[in-house]
């Protein structure tokens, strides 16, 4: 049915007594859309309707991209859509409402009806501010770029008042010393620790209930008594009590990791906390109407300091980090530098900690390839700055480069080289003279020069620099005036020829006959 269909069966159902009530449910149409309706005459709907056919849209530039996921994934929620279109275009500034509309749309014109897995949630009791976090597991499985099927483990956390959520994500089942690891982060991502943790009964934490006395894990139990925690571990067959985490387990299922490919766990990880941050903590919730992040910056004052740091615990998931494309590695939240080229040489690094400094090695047992100093913040980059370039690297290619200018390449070379032992700590500066010489004089003078500084043994940029001036001047010299020889010297030949200067010898009755005024 389109749009002039509905408003005239609006304003028959009107004639029959209808109210406008029960129109706009029996139509599936919301009351705002009804009263627009009725607030137009025919020919004015009719207008109407003509100029949203034609009249371009926001998301028009995105449409093919849309219908690429829709098509591949027919259960992806509007939602969904929404966060991939912010994760890949950050500048794109669209409501909700004008995603969902545009992605009805596509669906009804090219025919993508919504496949729906539906799930029941129960709702809870509101807490107190600072009062309670909720925790769970989940599992998914993603796809690499190669089709590879893979399954990943996670863990989230939920400020039961706030919604404000923290996951962390593994490539392999999570041990106990995993779960303490991944509570504290997520005790640093809240900056505090609530009143009560609520958990199910999963053999990471609980031996037994035993009546309600509870048995936890002897790690776990040394855990708790260290961070003085208060828990309450749910019954068999009462997710009522946990609903909250229950949503937000399904909410990151599907809307961050369904249909994303999966690389390795740590960009995984980084592509997660980037998701929280944009959509997890940042969209209005559908129960509290509330951004939880803004209610967020209210409860953590309410939160336990987290006052020192765990003096048995063990930091890292593993001893090795994965070193990523962009030859850093992730650590804490932020990413740590590596030197240029150890992505292409390994995948992997071995890492410890000492006295507030991070040490990267290339094997488990050495040698070191990195030192920083721990950043205490989130999402920053600390880089050494000799990790930015191969310098050694650098300079070969830059001497290829100022080669390239020369007929005889293979000569030029040996010349550049030859500065290069004699100037190594200045070769760069030394590359940049010459090649801004050579843009200023024509290549027979150029390569005039380079055979004139080999035979005379002139291994600097200067001399260089003198030789191709002294040459152009005199080819110019040259060209302008034949007959009048005009010997102009370098700088570098002076020095050489300065005693072989012969001097114009005159007859002494020449200045007697000027003193003389005789002619």
């Amino acid at each position: 049915m389109d749009k002039f269909e509905v408003y005239v069966e609006i304003r028959q159902l009107l004639e029959l007594g209808f109210s406008k009530a029960k129109v706009a449910k029996k139509l599936g149409i919301s009351r705002p859309t009804l009263y627009r309706y009725l607030n137009q005459n025919p020919k004015e709907m009719v207008e109407w309707i003509d100029s949203t056919n034609t009249r371009s849209k926001k998301l028009d530039p995105y449409k093919s991209q849309i219908l690429t996921w829709l098509k591949e994934h027919p259960d992806m929620s509007a939602a969904q859509v929404e966060d991939w279109l912010k994760e890949r275009y950050s500048s794109l500034e669209v409501s909700e409402g004008t995603v969902r509309s545009y992605v009805r749309e596509l669906r009804i014109n090219y025919g993508i009806p919504k496949e729906t897995l539906p799930r029941s949630y129960e709702a809870v009791p509101e807490v107190e501010m600072g009062e309670q976090v909720q925790v769970d597991f989940g599992e998914t499985h993603q796809y690499t770029r190669g089709k590879k099927k893979v399954k990943l483990y996670f863990i989230a956390f939920v400020l039961s008042h706030s919604r404000y959520k923290y996951m962390e994500w593994l490539d392999r089942p999570f041990t106990t010393r995993d779960v303490i690891r991944c509570h504290e982060n997520a005790f640093q991502w809240f900056g505090g620790i609530p009143r009560e943790i609520v958990y199910d009964q999963d053999s990471l934490i609980l031996v037994s209930e035993n009546g309600g006395d509870l048995i936890l894990t002897k790690e776990f139990e040394s855990y708790r008594q260290e961070r003085k925690l208060k828990l309450r571990v749910c019954r068999k067959a009462d997710p009522e009590s946990k609903g909250k985490i229950e949503n937000v387990v399904g909410y990151i299922k599907h809307n961050f990791a369904k249909h994303r490919e999966f690389t390795n766990i740590d960009e995984w990880n980084e592509a997660g906390w980037e998701w929280l941050n944009r959509t997890g903590n940042y969209k209005i919730h559908n129960t509290t109407k509330k951004r939880p992040v803004e209610v967020f910056q209210k409860e953590k004052q309410y939160l336990r300091p987290v006052l020192n740091k765990l003096s048995n615990l063990n930091p890292y998931s593993s001893i090795t980090r994965a070193v990523r494309k962009d030859n850093t590695i992730r650590y804490q939240s932020n990413r740590y530098s590596v030197p240029l080229g150890t992505y292409n040489k390994q995948k992997e690094v071995y890492i410890t900690e000492s006295d507030g400094y991070l040490f990267i090695y290339e094997k488990a047992d050495g040698p070191l390839i990195a030192k920083h100093k721990i950043f205490p913040g989130k999402g920053q980059l600390i880089q050494d700055r000799q990790h930015t370039r191969d310098r050694t690297k650098g300079i070969d290619a830059y001497i290829e480069t100022v080669s390239r200018y020369f007929t005889n390449s293979e000569l030029a070379k040996s010349y550049l080289q030859e500065i290069r032992k004699k100037k190594p700590r200045y070769i760069r500066d030394q590359l940049q003279i010459i090649l801004k010489q050579i843009r200023l004089i024509k290549q027979s003078v150029v390569d005039k020069a380079l055979e004139e500084c080999m035979n005379k043994k002139l291994y600097t940029a200067t001399d260089f620099t003198d030789m191709a001036q002294y040459l152009q001047q005199q080819k110019q010299i040259n060209s302008s005036s034949k007959d009048k020889e005009q010997v102009v010297i370098p700088v570098v030949e002076r020095k050489n020829q300065i005693n072989q200067i012969n001097t114009q010898k005159r007859d002494v009755n020449k200045y007697i006959s000027v003193l003389e005024g005789q002619k």
